[in-house]
């Protein structure tokens, strides 16, 4: 690692859609890393493709982001002293840097049409070779600097003839780098094409605007998808080229996650149930909605956690574990070079040791703000609170408090009369008659005293308890559910209790 600058990594995604797990993934090991070493964390935001940019994309990125807790330091809304973070309002930086690539002979102006390159794909495809590249052995072919007269190139930039810029790429020499996580990495050139650097728009490529921002950001470590390795001869060059290979960051290449058939992809979730964006995402043209972790009831902490062991473990059996344990045991040589599968029920069980693990304020607030937004009445925090902690057990997603609560608050509508009536009979009936009369009776309203007091009826009246306290737990929230039927009644209260044994009885009757 380098120790002699401080630490700047960067996340740059395009405004292009949802963010996937693995882009947030991407996130939190470069989060991780910074704060691990006391550095900086930036984002930058990759919209040279016009042509692919979504309204409201960038916004959401963030959204994800603060609600994930992984909040960057510079960045478009942060500010920074390496701004403009949005690439299109570098637009002007990138042209001189590609003009001084044309000079020193290392790239090349191309003014082939769309129609020269596709007919170049026909007239160089073999069997060997079905989808030919614009590479060493096509380009001098092609309309480009390489085969034209300076005069007539001279005139064609003269009158804006639309044009784009390529790397030279040198033919049949090794390049190769260090990465952290996969060793020795080296590539034959002559295996790449001329890859575009500046489009007929004066926008860069990512290849070459990722060289020259991260030049200017001063970023000293780029971490970033395995996907982008076959990239990465091109990139090495620019640097070596524009700014000497000391400049060059170092690199990572994360694994990829995969899903049931191969690379997690955004249709996995449709097809399987599951989401694979961090929040929900409806795309502008379609109107299709992309569930996210969310909104399908995943705590953010719960969602750092499964992410940071998907191709990462610190080497011991833990596997819950804290942002800040996380920043304190992260290390690069730990993550795995392999494809990591995600796992939605271990995900799920994630979520569960989470809830269990919150302080019970803070999951009792976060309960509230949920069951607020289901149109519960609640009011008093203190006894959500006990409620709360009374039915975490049998929750996994945050919805589950939802039916877990929901009889606390509002009177069931629907009352499983038919789990009760194949074994009603009259000495039931009578005492539950009894048990009201008691009841009511009762000044002491807490949960031991009406148990006992449940218990003695029972025994009066020559029945099992076990007989009535199913028809008693219908009777009060509805169902086969929920926690300690006479903790239920202690939190419900005399008024409400009674009125739901009385009610359930009617329809008994």
């Amino acid at each position: 690692m380098t120790t002699d600058k401080k630490v700047r990594v960067r996340f740059a995604p395009s405004p292009t859609g949802g963010l996937h797990l693995g882009g947030v993934r991407t996130v939190l090991y470069n989060y991780l890393f910074a704060r691990q070493h006391g550095g900086d964390f930036i984002l930058r935001i990759e919209d040279t493709d016009q042509t692919r940019f979504v309204p409201g994309a960038e916004e959401y990125i963030f959204q994800c982001l603060a609600w994930a807790g992984l909040e960057p330091d510079e960045s478009v809304k942060h500010g920074g002293a390496y701004g403009p973070y949005r690439q299109s309002e570098r637009k002007e930086l990138y042209r001189s840097y590609a003009e001084q690539l044309v000079e020193n002979g290392r790239a090349y102006y191309a003014f082939d049409t769309p129609e020269e390159l596709e007919q170049m794909r026909r007239d160089f495809k073999t069997e060997q070779n079905p989808s030919p590249q614009y590479d060493h052995q096509v380009r001098g072919k092609m309309r480009n600097s390489l085969t034209l007269s300076k005069e007539e190139v001279a005139r064609l930039l003269k009158e804006n003839t639309r044009h784009v810029i390529r790397i030279r790429m040198p033919e049949n020499e090794t390049i190769g780098f260090t990465d952290m996580i996969r060793g020795e990495v080296n590539f034959n050139t002559s295996l790449v094409d001329d890859k575009v650097l500046l489009k007929a728009d004066g926008m860069p490529t990512y290849h070459l605007a990722v060289v020259v921002d991260d030049y200017l950001m001063k970023i000293t470590h780029a971490f970033r998808g395995e996907e982008w390795l076959p990239s990465a001869p091109v990139h090495i060059l620019l640097w070596q080229y524009l700014f000497g290979l000391e400049q060059m960051p170092q690199w990572a290449h994360f694994p990829l996650i995969l899903g049931p058939s191969g690379k997690l992809s955004k249709r996995d979730g449709a097809k399987y149930g599951f989401p694979v964006f961090a929040m929900n995402w409806t795309d502008p043209k379609s109107g299709e909605l992309t569930e996210g972790f969310k909104e399908k009831g995943f705590l953010p902490e719960a969602f750092i956690n499964l992410l940071a062991v998907l191709g990462w473990n610190d080497g011991t059996e833990q596997e819950v574990f804290s942002l800040e344990e996380l920043i304190r045991k992260f290390s690069m040589d730990r993550v795995h070079s392999s494809g990591a599968k995600f796992d939605y029920e271990k995900a799920k069980w994630y979520n569960h040791e989470w809830i269990k693990k919150l302080a019970p304020e803070d999951l009792t607030q976060r309960v509230k703000e949920m069951l607020i937004a289901k149109e519960l009445p609640v009011t008093d925090d203190g006894a959500l609170q006990q409620i709360v902690e009374m039915v975490k057990d049998r929750t996994t997603l945050l919805p589950d408090f939802y039916e877990q609560t929901a009889y606390f608050f509002q009177t069931p509508e629907n009352i499983d009369i038919a789990a009760i009536q194949p074994k009603w009979n009259e000495a039931k009936q009578l005492f539950f008659t009894e048990l009201i009369r008691n009841y009511e009776l009762t000044d002491t309203w807490e949960a031991a005293v009406l148990e006992n007091s449940f218990k003695e009826i029972a025994a009066a009246s020559q029945l099992k308890p076990g007989e009535v306290m199913l028809p008693l737990r219908i009777m009060l929230v509805g169902g086969k559910f929920g926690p300690h039927v006479f903790d239920i009644a202690a939190i419900l209260g005399k008024k409400e209790t009674m009125q739901r044994i009385r009610h359930t009885l009617g329809l008994l009757n």
